[in-house]
């Protein structure tokens, strides 16, 4: 539900304001919050509190009291990173976005961060109150928590819009509203699991000595793709409409990386670590090639759609509006290039659980530093012959390096860290069953591109198309014994 509305909310936002100047800085001010919450929230929290947090409940020794601590630290901590931010927002907006300081996107993105950034303190302790519930088996409502903010943003662009006011003033100003909200609805939550904490005086003992240690290189190793796509935004903002066309592209796959990549590796991670805090290396192997086959089971075939059939679903989902069909020409262009990267990107959502499980978050840390200088290389250095699409084909480029070294550096972790033979057997399967349906798929887009070009018709006609993947996909799956429907129907109902 999360990433659907937050799909609509994309909708509307290239409707509504679409790629210019006005987007590229809304783009670029909400990017900052986001960026400092992978270090701060979900990056650090999953690497360092979840584990140590899941092995206090394993042992039942003061969890509570660690998670308190824990709050109060972090609490501190973004305190004074937001009032320093809000202090030296322009900086911030040269470092990230320097293409803007030639035009009027600067003071724009500078006024826009500075009502947007405050959501990052409650982010990060709405995240933190996720991680409790997260290892203790709570999943939903943590994973419901970001669909608040996809909520808030729906209702007040709709009404901004209706009311003929500024839709940008209305879309800015609500995302710390969002941020209120959600972090009530995870403290709630958490305190119905037995967690109510309080906000006190930050307090520095050897178990948030451990943790920081571990965040620190965590933060950096799980905030690699932000950071990607911050280098990206950089040679970006040269061109105009450029960093919007790049937004709405990162958009449509992390759709599919939301639900399947992150989702698993949330739920992999606490599990990984009571299972090795228990000694049962048998079923963390089994757990890690079920997470595995699933993630790809299900990624596969959204990057192959993504790379034959990028031009249809841009221009029915985000061609209306502000957004023409230039716009939606270049955002496609960007889409089949991700698209070739999506694997990748879920790949490290199950692979960094193995070290993060361990409360090894030095050796992704040195990864990611690889995979940073890969990329920057790639989206500064090619900027000036290939144009826009640069970073496009960096974070493509540094995910794929990411993936290399994750899997070479897991190779000493033993049998934990190899496929069973049931994800052997399978995975050439998936992969016989996405290529089916990519020429299914081909086929399909070449008989019914006349509708999609005809307005009321083509939303009917992509959903066609969607329908043709589908059934090509798990109809052939079945055949070839990629999987079996009767495990997925299980899989459901529990």
């Amino acid at each position: 539900m999360s990433r659907i509305l937050g799909f609509v909310r994309e909708i509307l936002i290239l409707s509504l304001i679409g790629p210019g100047p006005m987007m590229d800085a809304f783009v670029a001010a909400f990017r900052l919050p986001n960026m400092f919450r992978r270090f701060f929230a979900e990056g650090a929290f999953n690497a360092a509190f979840v584990p140590m947090f899941s092995k206090k409940l394993e042992a039942d020794t003061e969890a509570a009291k660690f998670a308190r601590d824990a709050l109060n630290g972090l609490a501190f901590v973004v305190l004074i990173l937001t009032a320093l931010a809000m202090v030296f927002m322009p900086a911030l907006v040269w470092a990230t976005a320097g293409g803007f300081a030639e035009d009027a996107r600067f003071d724009l993105t500078v006024g826009f961060g500075k009502i947007v950034f405050p959501y990052i303190f409650f982010m990060s302790l709405s995240a933190l109150f996720s991680g409790i519930l997260n290892a203790t088996g709570r999943f939903a409502v943590a994973a419901a928590a970001p669909v608040l903010l996809n909520i808030f943003v729906i209702i007040a662009m709709i009404a901004g819009h209706y009311s003929g006011g500024e839709v940008i003033n209305w879309l800015i100003w609500t995302i710390p509203l969002a941020g209120v909200a959600q972090l009530g609805l995870t403290w709630f939550a958490a305190a119905q699991a037995g967690f109510a904490l309080r906000p006190g005086r930050p307090r520095w003992t050897p178990d948030m000595k451990k943790m920081v240690l571990v965040a620190i290189p965590a933060a950096l190793a799980s905030g690699v793709m932000q950071i990607n796509l911050v280098v990206g935004q950089l040679a970006a903002s040269q061109f105009e409409g450029a960093v919007s066309w790049l937004f709405a592209a990162d958009r449509l796959y992390q759709l599919p990386l939301g639900v399947v990549g992150i989702a698993v590796g949330i739920v992999l991670l606490p599990d990984l670590s009571r299972r090795l805090m228990a000694g049962d290396e048998t079923g963390a192997r089994h757990a890690f090639s079920r997470a595995a086959e699933i993630s790809l089971a299900l990624t596969i075939p959204s990057a192959v759609a993504l790379m034959i059939i990028p031009l249809p679903l841009v221009t029915v989902l985000f061609a209306r509006g502000a957004t023409g069909a230039d716009d939606a020409a270049a955002i496609a262009v960007a889409v089949s290039i991700y698209g070739l990267g999506l694997p990748a990107f879920v790949v490290q959502k199950f692979l960094q659980p193995l070290y993060f499980a361990r409360e090894d978050t030095k050796t992704p840390f040195r990864f990611a530093l690889v995979a940073m200088v890969v990329n920057a290389a790639i989206a500064l250095g090619l900027t000036s012959t290939i144009g826009w699409i640069a970073p496009a084909i960096a974070t493509t480029v540094a995910g794929w390096v990411m993936v290399a070294l994750l899997a070479i550096g897991a190779r000493r972790m033993g049998d934990v860290a190899r496929f069973d033979a049931q994800f052997h057997k399978r995975i050439w399967r998936i992969l016989a069953a996405s290529t089916i349906m990519g020429g299914c798929l081909w086929m399909a887009n070449v008989a019914l591109t006349p509708a999609l070009g005809m307005a009321g018709i083509r939303y009917g006609a992509l959903l066609g198309l969607v329908a043709v993947g589908i059934l090509s996909f798990f109809g052939a799956g079945q055949l070839l014994g990629a999987f079996k429907l009767s495990e997925i129907k299980g899989a459901v109902r529990r």
